[in-house]
């Protein structure tokens, strides 16, 4: 499983959150304690929003912990919002392409967890994009796929209901695939201002995820980066996390799923 972690509120540079702290992402790339693995390895990516309204975004394949040039860009880049994600592969290629945030004009995203027995649906899956989407797959990924359908579901329009269409649709892919492995998700979008956040499985056991408010500043990490007793919360099982404008709130992903059963 991978760890990530998203930031909006004040401008600040991107070391003070992603290489500064004791159990920052860097530290977690090789010592994540929340994890079914300890090492995050596999790549990594930083998306940021600056002074034009797209993303810009360094991904590479090298471990965190090892490139200089992670920890020379985020010493001089300050954003409002920004994602940053190591990644521990579930069985696709270590490439660019594969490393998170994925992008698609002004949205960024990026995912832990994992489809299970993806390679068994990937073509049904991947037909659901439409083509002026599809264009957009560079990569390989569970993660790119499950972004871009729910891209084709409305995502930009509305992210909750969205996700949850496209999140019921993979389980029902998996349903008549015979697949008994669970679909886990955490995930996080943005549209440049405002952010969502998601953490659901089918077998109630998501990936961990937890948020912190302070002074109107917004983080969101898949494990604190800092003591816990520091004023983190978790994301409840089956929740999303909504920030928007200036409030910050939860609504349930699992009653949005129910809206659409019925």
């Amino acid at each position: 499983m991978c760890r990530f972690l998203a930031y909006r509120g004040e401008p600040i540079f991107l070391d003070e959150l992603v290489c500064a702290p004791a159990h920052s992402l860097v530290h977690q790339s090789l010592h994540a304690v929340e994890a079914k693995t300890g090492t995050n390895g596999d790549g990594f990516g930083i998306g940021w929003y600056g002074e034009r309204p797209e993303p810009g975004v360094y991904r590479e394949v090298r471990p965190a912990w090892s490139d200089e040039n992670l920890r020379s860009l985020c010493e001089q880049v300050r954003s409002k919002l920004f994602f940053a994600h190591v990644r521990a592969s579930t069985g696709t290629s270590t490439t660019r392409a594969n490393c998170h945030p994925f992008t698609h004009g002004r949205y960024l995203f990026m995912h832990n967890g994992q489809i299970g027995g993806y390679g068994r649906i990937k073509r049904r899956l991947e037909s659901m994009i439409p083509d002026e989407l599809y264009d957009r797959r560079l990569g390989t990924t569970d993660s790119e796929a499950i972004f871009l359908m729910a891209l084709a579901n409305g995502l930009a329009e509305e992210p909750v209901t969205a996700m949850a269409r496209t999140l019921k649709t993979v389980r029902g892919l998996m349903t008549e695939a015979g697949i008994e492995e669970a679909l886990r998700f955490t995930a996080a979008f943005t549209d440049g201002e405002n952010l969502w956040a998601y953490r659901w499985a089918c077998d109630a056991k998501p990936p961990t995820l937890y948020f912190r408010e302070d002074n109107g500043n917004l983080l969101i990490v898949s494990e604190p980066i800092d003591d816990k007793t520091k004023g983190w919360r978790e994301v409840p099982k089956g929740c999303s996390l909504v920030a928007r404008g200036g409030s910050v709130t939860v609504e349930c992903l699992n009653e949005a799923m129910g809206r659409l059963a019925a």
